[in-house]
């Protein structure tokens, strides 16, 4: 086993790969985990929130932090509320408080299980990864480690290609919702404004701030104008687990052939969501299977409808925005963003969509199209440092670091033996690397993987095409 462990990031992926770590750790084990600065190591970005009226889109049965204990989360929030029910999506911040807690349990296990944790309250600069280990630089400091894990979760945001530095200056463009919804206030409120994106995160923005300012108004767009699919009141499951329908892919794997698939297994079910979810244990070895061009054209042709589908909103936050539509205060529009400038102190967007161009004017425009997993161009300092330097090889769609299923990161098509990815980095290997039920148990397979008595000889990485 690795004597010596680096976890790089300190939101959720980094705490579940902690947890798993010290609770299976049978002989001496250090631990150094560089939080990156954050003053709730656990919560990251995706449950730093503290509004009521952020959910989680994951059913709270389903979002304990273990492989081996997936009703933690469940049992947590219902010591608060014993009314509780698995099948409810909870708040945000509930599970941010849960994995705080956690961490906590965490550290002061390690204690007792022979696991020595340095915590290191800052990021790391950056790292130089070799065949028998793994330099990390932190300011003048350089530790030398058995192994490294990048649990880093989403990189900076950047405005996208088109927007006038100008609007980012004086604030009319905003690319970080969260820190505008922390400081909204009614009397700051403008009266008209631009979303752009219409995925999850543009409905937690616009619930919020349609409570905080109830007399603006929001457009919202994005390249098909749809709103995300609900999950229905009560969960489904699906008749059988998807094995036939599952073969049929592995035996075709092209994304028309798999789009008549599933439209024929859709036919003969009640409900499209039961297949949608049978898929999610076998989507990464079906998407690992996919060659390079069937990748290009699910991305250019078929991602929106499946991210619509698979990543669904809470039935009563779908309600909501149903609700703001019929009011008045939401429209929305077709249209891909392909410029914004400052006009008559309003913002300007330019949309095109089938060729022709339309303009949309605003008070404020706020851009939420989700997570950012493209390190070709990244601002984050040590993903930049390790795709300058060779280190790692972005994945060619923009979905992290080309990495084996496994999540060893790759460099020229060759895995590094003791430099690993959880959690976003593995987007590109598995396509479903970013809900808490596939971190979970990417962080239960690496774990036993860095405390293995005897490490398994290396495989090339198999790239598509």
């Amino acid at each position: 086993m690795f004597r010596r462990v680096a976890i790089i990031g300190g939101g959720a992926a980094a705490v579940a790969l902690l947890s798993e770590l010290v609770e299976r750790a049978s002989a001496p084990l250090h631990l150094d985990w560089y939080t990156g600065g954050a003053v709730q190591p656990g919560r990251g970005v995706a449950y730093g929130t503290e509004s009521p009226r952020h959910l989680l889109n994951v059913r709270a049965a389903s979002m304990g932090k273990l492989a081996g204990s997936p009703r933690s989360f469940l049992d947590f929030a219902q010591r608060t509320d014993a009314g509780t029910a698995g099948t409810d999506f909870l708040p945000r911040r509930l599970y941010g408080q849960y994995l705080e807690g956690e961490a906590a349990h965490a550290l002061a296990r390690s204690r007792h299980r022979g696991v020595d944790v340095r915590v290191v309250p800052f990021a790391a600069d950056a790292m130089v990864p070799e065949a028998d280990g793994v330099t990390i630089v932190q300011g003048e400091r350089a530790t030398r480690v058995d192994a490294a894990v990048l649990a880093i979760g989403a990189l900076p945001v950047r405005p996208l290609a088109g927007v006038d530095p100008a609007l980012l200056a004086d604030g009319r463009y905003v690319i970080d919702p969260w820190t505008l919804l922390a400081r909204a206030a009614p009397d700051s409120a403008p009266r008209e404004v631009a979303v752009v994106g219409l995925g999850l995160t543009a409905m937690d923005v616009m619930l919020e701030l349609a409570a905080q300012w109830p007399n603006a108004r929001f457009v919202a767009f994005s390249r098909h104008g749809h709103l995300p699919e609900a999950h229905l009141p009560l969960a489904t499951v699906p008749e059988d687990d998807g094995g036939a329908l599952v073969e049929a892919m592995r035996d075709a794997p092209e994304v028309s052939r798999w789009l008549r698939l599933l439209r024929e297994a859709i036919a003969a079910t009640e409900d499209w969501r039961v297949v949608i979810d049978s898929l999610r244990p076998n989507t990464p070895s079906l998407w690992h299977a996919l060659p390079a061009a069937e990748r290009a054209r699910f991305m250019r042709h078929a991602r929106w409808a499946w991210e619509r589908a698979r990543h669904r909103l809470p039935p009563q936050a779908h309600q909501q925005v149903q609700a703001l539509e019929r009011e008045g205060r939401l429209r929305r529009v077709c249209g891909r963003l392909v410029g914004a400038r400052p006009e008559q102190g309003r913002v300007r967007l330019e949309l095109r969509r089938a060729g022709a161009c339309t303009w949309l004017a605003a008070d404020l425009a706020i851009q939420t199209i989700g997570l950012d997993t493209d390190v070709r161009s990244t601002a984050h300092p040590l993903m930049r440092q390790l795709v300058t330097n060779g280190h790692v090889t972005p994945d060619p769609f923009g979905l992290g670091c080309q990495a084996t299923l496994e999540g060893q990161l790759c460099h020229d098509g060759k895995p590094w033996p003791r430099l690993f990815g959880i959690g976003s980095l593995l987007r590109g290997a598995r396509w479903e690397s970013t809900a808490m039920p596939e971190i979970r148990l990417q962080a239960r397979l690496l774990a036993a993987r860095l405390l293995s008595p005897a490490q398994v000889p290396q495989r090339p990485v198999t790239q598509p095409g």
